[in-house]
């Protein structure tokens, strides 16, 4: 078959522009990711502090950062963050450690999403460069709450939901 056919038209698969629904297909895309996509995926939320300074809610974590375990046995830690482990999807905090049996300690890995972090890194200027570039220069002059009023955004619209095909099927009383 051609490829610019009608028939392939909705079958369009690999275009990193394409996104899917199925489950399968993005966990087939979550274990083959090459490594320098992995990246995006280690994204955690920053400290409310963080969010105010750099107008970003997130960043990927990078070893260096002190980060703030929020789920788990860990929950409320903070460290520094270790290393990395990029294929596995796991960060290793400092001082999060179990005791194996023969005595000697091994570092628990925490996936990035399950941390906040409370101190950045900013020792490369390729990462400060992505933070002004993420949030903008944040501005230290304040609003006053009449200007932020001013600001306010309108009420969004509410989407209209499409109908499915079983209840498309169940009107037209056929299948």
């Amino acid at each position: 078959m051609a490829k610019d056919s009608k028939c392939l038209e909705h079958h369009c698969v690999g275009g990193d522009d394409v996104k899917t629904t199925r489950p399968r297909k993005q966990r087939k895309k979550l274990y083959q990711a090459p490594l320098h996509k992995r990246y995006r995926r280690f994204s955690a939320s920053l400290s409310p502090d963080l969010k105010s300074s750099h107008n970003t809610n997130s960043i990927p974590v990078r070893t260096g950062d002190t980060v703030q375990v929020m789920r788990g046995d860990y929950k409320g830690f903070e460290g520094k963050v270790t290393s990395v482990d990029r294929k596995e999807y796991r960060i290793f905090v400092e001082g999060v450690t179990r005791e194996k049996v023969d005595g000697s300690t091994a570092f628990i890995p925490i996936h990035p999403s399950k941390v906040m972090i409370t101190r950045l890194n900013l020792d490369d200027k390729w990462r400060r460069e992505i933070l002004k570039r993420k949030g903008g220069v944040a501005e230290k002059v304040k609003l006053t709450e009449e200007e932020i009023v001013e600001e306010a955004e309108p009420p969004k619209k509410k989407r209209k939901r499409r109908k499915t095909a079983r209840k498309k099927a169940a009107e037209s009383g056929g299948t």
